[in-house]
């Protein structure tokens, strides 16, 4: 019998540690269900619907996302069916329902018979000093409406549970008692309706989360064979057709066709991308003028868009500093202020003090004031608010706490690569050391090599064998290995190549001594090849910076934020950079490992305060943990940086980095005001019932009436972000959209030879030779342009907005390294000047 029961202790453990493996172990499949519960409205009713919902069978996990009113279950269905959830919580009184795929909840419902009946004879009633026994069917109001309270009332009483139904029943029974009973019909029907309006405005505000769900078309089409499939059926490799109009189903790359695609819902960028064979496109995004064939890279519970939706359900699951707070005082506050309450209707009586009848009023006022409803909703909607507005714009963060330490941050740290530059290096030169190795050799065993890393130099050094006529055979390469803060080894035709930076150079070669080489290009990145402890091949990269990086690190300075630079790069790489820029960044931190940057994000926390990170490659991973805040960029970053980071940016736009930094501030400015306000208002209750009359329906109005108030103030925040950038954003996105336009028509018209082509202009950024449509300012020059042709049946009417006006050399500067980014702020378009 004890070996039995240790077993099952033994299954249930493993089952709550390892839910996978235990499920796979038992053959058991779980599902989610969605439930919408408007029941909930506070953290009183998540303890009710824990215990009401884990006893069941096959109920693996519950979890109450309070703002929505959403009850998320994983059960085995063989076991529990939504029907039978739905039951259980509805003899509970909690009004559930199964919420369809895709669906924002219950946004337009109209009032319950409940809230009606009571509204239509409390009014009635309020005609008694015409006719006198109309006052009875203020009573009959308040039984009208009363039951969904009782029903809940009941449920929490019998699992010792004290929530806002048991003591607004205790509220109207002792009005009944008092005799009053237009003040017990009052009570029920401003709770009812105040609670009714209270849950429009959470699905309301909830629509944004819901719709993740339908992001992803149910199903999908097999380019191969026109078959329609289920979009859980494919897997990875197959190979789907997109047309016009359609969602993308599954993470991909495109293999035929060409379009634009629409990635706002994903990354919240407003213009779209253009893709080609090769280019990636991702789960729930809109493909809008054009047919594409794509070869899924993931399954559908794998994709982007799922991998969103899940971190957004834990961040809503997960609590904040304050919220944790909050709750923990709530917990001991109701049973004080109830004991309280016994106490002055009680002591009054024993003692015999006059006028019993106040008294008693007072410890009922005193009992629906020990509802913290306002309270306990004051940093849960806040938040949520705040996680649907990032999501929105492209930003994931990963849980309350996150978004408060976000609103605290006085210091920024930037990686160099990829974060601050665009990441797309190109090739400046290329020479080879000595007379030891072909140039042919020496390319094919890079190019080799290279193919195997996913380092942002690799796709330049791969291109560039290749613009040679030299095809990389990656697989002929042997013991590859990636040397963190140096470069990466491989072995090629028995000969041991290393390719890297100085300290690669250093380390690996007896050739220590550069000068003989020349300085190749001032201010670049330069790397080495050794080949079996020589110094055989040196080359150049240049990187430009990203479009608005220096509009964002100024506005970080603008709200009295430090930003510094941490780069694994050469010191001369970082200037570069800080050239581009304009000198706007305070410190430069170059030739960096991984162990390095951990210490300087450590001592910028010490001397600066709460500090953010911001990097996309591996070497971050580390650093981006140490921060108090680590922001990883894009979803085609490192996949290590994405899980170590607290909060993701969908796109590539630096611009967000203070957009979240002003989202989080808004948030803690929003939170402390819904704490005020709803402390504030049960003590003005409190203030007017000692000094002048115990009023019950002023009470119950002041805290649900508090309630929603908090509610209505925390969806201010999901107008956050929307506004605020106008013709910047189209400056720029227009630009930006231009800029991945050109390789692509580039491209297509090297290949094809078209007759009578058009020919449209497209300004290098560097140079700055259109003028600014959205914001009519002149350009100064037309130098520096380039020619590109584009077939008669590709042309388009797709001018710039906006194309950035001739650019000004600062004092100290030097115009071979200006930016040749496509920023229309560093340049002085549209920067409110």
């Amino acid at each position: 019998m004890t070996d039995g029961g240790d077993n099952r202790r033994d299954a249930a453990l493993e089952e709550s540690l390892l839910p996978e493996e235990a499920a796979a172990r038992t053959g058991k499949k779980y599902e989610k269900t969605y439930l919408d519960v408007l029941g909930v409205c506070c953290s009183a009713e998540v303890a009710l619907v824990e215990r009401l919902l884990a006893p069941l069978d096959g109920v693996r996990a519950v979890s109450v996302v309070v703002p929505s009113r959403t009850v998320i279950v994983e059960h085995d269905p063989e076991a529990t069916s939504q029907s039978r959830i739905v039951k259980v919580l509805n003899g509970a009184g909690l009004e559930a329902s199964v919420r369809a795929y895709g669906s924002s909840g219950i946004i337009s419902r109209w009032p319950s018979p409940y809230i009606l009946a009571c509204g239509v004879l409390l009014l009635a009633s309020s005609f008694s000093w015409l006719l006198p026994p109309l006052q009875w069917l203020a009573l009959g109001a308040a039984c009208a409406g009363a039951p969904p309270m009782i029903l809940r009332g009941f449920a929490a009483a019998s699992r010792l549970t004290l929530d806002i139904n048991l003591l607004m029943l205790i509220a109207v029974a002792g009005a009944v008692a008092l005799k009053d009973y237009t003040e017990a019909g009052a009570i029920v029907f401003l709770f009812t309706t105040a609670e009714w309006l209270e849950t429009l405005a959470c699905t309301k505000a909830s629509a944004g989360m819901s719709s993740l769900m339908s992001m992803i078309p149910p199903k999908a089409v097999l380019a191969e064979t026109g078959e329609v499939v289920n979009v859980r059926d494919i897997g990875v490799g197959a190979v789907i057709a997109v047309r016009a109009g359609e969602v993308v189903p599954v993470d991909g790359v495109v293999v035929d066709g060409q379009s634009e695609v629409d990635e706002r819902s994903l990354t919240g960028e407003s213009y779209p991308v253009p893709k080609q064979p090769q280019s990636e496109v991702w789960a729930g995004t809109l493909n809008l003028d054009g047919y594409i064939a794509v070869r899924t890279t993931a399954l559908a519970e794998n994709s982007t868009v799922a991998k969103m939706e899940k971190l957004v359900e834990e961040a809503q699951n997960s609590r904040s500093k304050t919220q944790r707070l909050i709750d923990s005082c709530a917990k001991y506050y109701t049973p004080a202020v109830v004991v309280l309450g016994a106490g002055v209707a009680l002591l009054p009586l024993l003692l015999g003090a006059g006028d019993p009848e106040r008294w008693f009023r007072l410890s009922l006022v005193l009992l629906v004031s020990a509802c913290p409803c306002a309270l306990v909703l004051s940093t849960p909607v806040a938040t949520f608010c705040a996680l649907l507005t990032a999501a929105r714009m492209g930003i994931l963060v990963k849980g309350g706490d996150i978004l408060e330490s976000l609103g605290e941050i006085t210091a920024v740290a930037f990686d160099k690569t990829g974060t601050i530059t665009r990441g797309e290096f190109s090739i400046d030169a290329f020479r080879v050391v000595g007379d030891k190795v072909q140039i042919t050799h020496l390319l094919y065993w890079i190019s080799s090599i290279e193919s195997k890393s996913s380092h942002p130099m690799a796709a330049a050094l791969v291109e560039y064998a290749q613009s040679k006529s030299i095809q990389p055979k990656p697989e002929s390469v042997a013991e590859f290995r990636i040397l963190p803060g140096e470069g990466i080894y491989g072995e090629m035709d028995g000969k041991h190549v290393y390719i890297g930076n100085n300290r690669a150079l250093a380390r690996r070669s007896c050739h220590t001594d550069t000068g003989e080489i020349g300085d190749l290009v001032k201010g670049v990145s330069i790397g080495y090849v050794i080949c079996d402890g020589d110094l055989v091949g040196v080359f150049s990269l240049s990187d430009d910076c990203r479009t608005g990086a220096s509009e964002a690190i100024q506005e970080l300075r603008s709200m009295g934020i430090t930003s510094v630079m941490l780069t694994g790069d050469s010191a001369e790489a970082a200037r570069h950079a800080q050239q581009q820029l304009g000198g706007i960044l305070e410190e430069l931190h170059s030739a960096l490992f991984p162990e390095d940057k951990v210490r300087l994000v450590g001592a910028l926390k010490a001397r600066a305060g709460p500090t953010m990170m911001v990097g996309d490659g591996i070497n971050d991973a580390p650093a981006l943990a140490m921060a108090d805040v680590g922001v990883s960029m894009g979803i085609s970053g490192s996949a290590a940086a994405m899980e170590t980071s607290h909060a993701t940016l969908m796109s590539s736009d630096i611009l967000r980095v203070p957009e979240a930094v002003r989202l989080g501030r808004r948030a803690r400015r929003t939170i402390l005001v819904n704490v005020v306000t709803s402390l504030a208002a049960k003590a003005a209750v409190l203030v007017l019932a000692l000094a002048w009359r115990p009023l019950l329906w002023a009470a119950v109005l002041a805290d649900v009436g508090t309630c929603l108030l908090v509610v209505l103030n925390s969806m201010l925040l999901l107008g956050e972000g929307t506004t605020g950038r106008g013709k910047e954003e189209a400056c720029r996105a227009t630009t930006r959209s231009l800029d991945m336009r050109r390789s692509q028509l580039a491209a297509l018209a090297s290949n094809t030879a078209a007759p009578a082509p058009a020919t449209a202009s497209v300004d290098r950024p560097s140079g700055g030779d259109k003028d600014c449509h959205c914001c009519q300012k002149q350009s100064e020059s037309h130098q520096h342009s380039v020619a590109i042709d584009i077939r008669p049946d590709e042309h388009r009417q797709e001018e710039p907005t906006c194309a950035p006006t001739n650019g000004q050399v600062t004092a100290g500067s030097d115009p071979s390294v200006m930016p040749t980014s496509s920023s229309c702020a560093a340049q002085g378009c549209c920067s409110g000047e």
